[in-house]
């Protein structure tokens, strides 16, 4: 594994290479700060190539809902715990990540989204046109293989672990859970324990898989 210094210009790299679309999985801790980074970069490379080239996308769309996860032997346990693997549709991922590479000079691929307010997935949601040549997936298990994400084998162009350390990251989520969720530091600390503390383990052991770690310079 090599640290990618400036990710912006290996974007910029990766258009010249003359593959039609590149697919880019960006995995890394609960609370790294995947989605602002992969956000930023590609922002940074449509500004400076002048177009709508390239496009952030997220995992949060292919959570269970709800009424999948009550389904489950055990209701209350799969929903305390989810963001575990198990928790989302690993196979529907798997599709649409072919699908990126498959479509990508025949037609629009889309993509599902996630509401908060309801707290389930929201199918179609993002449009990820014909003519997108660059698409950053971020997500807890880009990057993770073990059963039904084992399909992701082959679908990316390169896998990047954002490499922050287990405390800041969990710090930085701490925070976020009680901005969010409206709770006291004491409740946050409680969710972090038993759901995202396992979570970020399992993240953690992925980190090999990466073919580039990038810096955590926020």
């Amino acid at each position: 594994m090599q640290r990618l210094a400036d990710p912006v210009q290996h974007l910029l790299a990766s258009l010249e290479s003359g593959t039609t679309r590149w697919v880019i999985a960006l995995a890394g801790l609960p609370g790294a700060g995947k989605s602002t980074r992969a956000e930023k970069w590609v922002a940074a490379v449509n500004q400076i190539t002048g177009v709508d080239i390239a496009m952030a996308l997220g995992m949060d769309g292919f959570h269970l809902s709800k009424a999948q996860l009550a389904r489950m032997p055990d209701p209350e346990a799969a929903l305390r715990r989810r963001g575990a693997p198990w928790t989302f549709d690993a196979r529907g991922f798997a599709r649409k990540v072919r699908a990126l590479k498959s479509a990508a000079t025949q037609a629009d691929v889309y993509w599902p989204g996630f509401t908060h307010q309801s707290g389930d997935p929201l199918a179609d949601a993002c449009r990820v046109p014909a003519s997108c040549r660059l698409v950053m997936i971020e997500g807890l298990y880009t990057l993770y293989r073990d059963g039904d994400w084992g399909l992701l084998q082959g679908c990316f162009d390169e896998g990047w672990y954002l490499d922050t350390s287990r405390q800041t990251a969990l710090a930085r989520l701490r925070k976020r859970h009680q901005q969010v969720w409206g709770i006291s530091e004491t409740e946050a600390g409680a969710r972090i324990e038993s759901n995202d503390r396992h979570n970020a383990r399992i993240v953690a052991s992925t980190r090999s898989r990466a073919d580039w770690l990038i810096a955590d310079k926020r």
